[in-house]
């Protein structure tokens, strides 16, 4: 028997998916048809092998068993994420497409000038997985031991302290920008094309810090060829149990985290954002799928709502455009 492909193998309903599907449909509604119709896409609007591709692609298979029809990843990147998310606003609301997306996608409005899309009214918020801190780190032969000493070195040295992102208006720019403010101290960022090159040249000395999602920066850090200073969490990962928080070095809402979020086409029906929440929300609780985003991507999950997600996005949005707006800040 010749081995099926890749996609093949995505695509195929998994046995005994029958019975499942039956209770999808019948939550959905029947006055809306039956639900799912056919293969799902999750749009991914970012490149293969970053994070947000590899949480989708976590989720496939516990979606297929609940859902009982295939399920494909769709990398569709390109324009800071909004070519792949313009796809989406325009899908069909049959719920057949969604979108899994990344933090950056609160700061395209402040961003992007002229979206093609309304953020808010063309998506409609399906589910919250979780959220990973970013951390800052250094060179262990960096004198930077805490937030307080990083700012103390901006101030004697206004502008001679560098911080590198994995590019600029990110979230980790942002968060860093809006550190400089409440400060009162001027921070040198330099922008990367990626995470990789930027933890390489904080690894080499090219510059005083990363800023990055404490999974980016975690192999460094066991590695010992990085140190992390301070994490921007609203509580101390597990992982990094010993580095403290911004809140608890005195900069208290001082808050940046890296999330996934899950969207659909406006005017979805109500009960198939339920569903689809409800079997999103089951595939990452499943034991390996959970294992792998705590320890893989250093994260918590979170599996809220679509309400909890609307209005975690309200205070992303408000937040993080004001930041852009503030510092003048444009997109590469």
């Amino acid at each position: 028997m010749a081995p099926l492909s890749r996609r093949t193998a995505l695509a195929a309903p998994l046995a005994g998916a029958a019975p499942l599907r039956a209770r999808a449909q019948a939550a959905a509604g029947g006055a809306e048809g039956a639900w799912p119709s056919g293969p799902i896409r999750i749009v991914v609007p970012f490149a293969p092998g970053g994070s947000t591709d590899a949480v989708a692609r976590l989720a496939v298979p516990g979606l297929q068993r609940a859902l009982g029809v295939g399920v494909v990843v769709e990398n569709r990147g390109g324009a800071a994420g909004s070519t792949g998310t313009d796809i989406v606003a325009k899908a069909r609301p049959d719920g057949q497409t969604f979108l899994l997306t990344f933090d950056s996608h609160a700061v395209l409005p402040a961003l992007v000038p002229r979206l093609p899309f309304d953020l808010k009214g063309d998506l409609e918020p399906v589910t919250l997985i979780g959220g990973a801190p970013y951390v800052v780190a250094c060179r262990p032969d960096k004198p930077f031991r805490d937030l307080a000493g990083i700012v103390a070195a901006a101030k004697a040295s206004p502008g001679g302290v560098t911080f590198a992102t994995p590019g600029n208006g990110t979230i980790g720019h942002l968060v860093m920008a809006l550190l400089g403010s409440r400060a009162g101290v001027q921070l040198q960022h330099l922008p990367y094309r990626g995470g990789g090159p930027a933890v390489n040249d904080a690894v080499a000395g090219h510059v005083d810090m990363v800023v990055g999602s404490a999974a980016l920066v975690a192999p460094q850090v066991a590695g010992g060829t990085l140190r992390p200073v301070v994490q921007f969490g609203p509580q101390r990962l597990p992982a990094l149990a010993q580095v403290p928080t911004a809140g608890e070095s005195g900069f208290p809402g001082l808050q940046a985290e890296a999330w996934w979020g899950v969207f659909a086409p406006a005017r979805v029906p109500a009960p198939v954002v339920a569903r689809f929440h409800e079997a999103l929300s089951a595939a990452f609780r499943e034991e390996v799928v959970s294992r792998q985003i705590t320890e893989g991507q250093q994260a918590r999950l979170v599996l809220g709502g679509p309400q909890e997600l609307g209005r975690f996005l309200d205070a992303q949005i408000e937040t993080w455009g004001r930041v852009v707006r503030e510092n003048e800040i444009k997109a590469d």
